[in-house]
């Protein structure tokens, strides 16, 4: 499916941490740790399990950055 994000990352489903209605989905991106929550619904719907490969689509309006 064409998108117009462009931050799209390929990852692998390593977790899922499931709650009444939300799911911390945690993904490895070339060893990178990424941690998407979405709906219990749409674990389901997507047919996540761990092992699944997903592409992590980010959009967002700010990225902020700090220095110690």
């Amino acid at each position: 499916m064409p998108l117009s994000a462009r931050n799209q990352i390929p990852a692998r489903v390593t977790s899922i941490n499931a709650g009444e209605a939300i799911a911390n989905v945690e993904l490895s991106a070339n060893g990178v740790r990424l941690v998407a929550s979405i709906t219990v619904e749409a674990v389901r719907e997507l047919g996540l399990a761990e092992g699944s490969n997903v592409t992590a689509v980010i959009k967002a309006s700010d990225v902020i950055l700090a220095t110690d």
